[in-house]
């Protein structure tokens, strides 16, 4: 006799199901960390289709001390409450990103930690919230984060595969990071190069007093090597 299993069941194996085709999707994304807006789509739409409950998602990144970016929405509705939090100061993005590796708030309707933005959020017709921290770094946080119109929306399994999914948007993260500083390196490395070739031609000096002079002028003048070599460049042969 063939036994089929109903309800709840059959929603957990679609569930994992589905999260196992999007976690080979994501996986195969990351093999192009230059497309960081891309990955972090495929994330926050997979946040939506199999975490039950999700009705919108986005990424909160905070770089230096101002600038504050919503990264791959959903909807409207996640940006728009990520700029109330940043303009009171307050708000579950904001303590994932910088402060607790996990925030949720089952019902916002009893909520007290953030009580200016709870009063937003609710006029919004969000009930529930769950926050992942992303990635932290001395100049760079981020969260990604969930939102959703019912209360006690979000349970264990939720929290499980949410920290899965928050994992390979830090890792896309990282990797895109690693992936712009090296081309930013690279690309330093071309224009202090040319640099030191113009000053050799222009002073007729050897490679490495070249290179000592480019060094002094950054030191005397408190500029970045790369931005004084961009300037002999770009100044021309004859210095003009």
């Amino acid at each position: 006799m063939t036994i089929l299993r109903g309800g709840a069941d059959d929603m957990a194996d679609s569930v994992n199901g589905d999260l196992g085709t999007v976690m080979a999707d994501l996986a195969r994304s990351l093999s192009t960390p230059g497309d960081l807006d891309g990955i972090l789509r495929r994330v926050t739409a997979a946040t939506v289709s199999v975490i039950p409950g999700t009705d919108c998602a986005d990424v909160l990144m905070i770089s230096g001390r101002k600038k504050f970016e919503s990264l791959a929405p959903t909807s409207d509705l996640p940006p728009q409450l990520d700029t109330v939090q940043v303009q009171l100061g307050q708000g579950p993005c904001l303590d994932a990103a910088v402060d607790a590796f996990l925030v949720c708030s089952n019902d916002l309707e009893f909520e007290t930690r953030w009580p200016r933005f709870t009063k937003a959020a609710l006029d919004a017709g969000v009930r529930s919230m769950l926050s992942f921290q992303l990635y932290t770094h001395t100049d760079v946080a981020g969260a990604l984060n969930l939102f959703a119109f019912k209360p006690n929306a979000f349970d264990d399994e939720s929290v499980a595969v949410g920290e899965v999914l928050a994992a390979h948007a830090a890792i896309a993260i990282v990797a895109a990071r690693t992936d712009l500083q090296l081309r930013s390196a690279l690309a330093n490395r071309d224009i202090i190069g040319q640099a030191k070739g113009m000053l050799m031609e222009r002073f007729r000096v050897p490679a490495d007093q070249a290179f000592e002079m480019l060094i002094k002028l950054s030191q005397d003048s408190n500029t970045p090597l790369s931005q004084i070599a961009t300037r002999i460049v770009e100044a021309g042969p004859d210095g003009s």
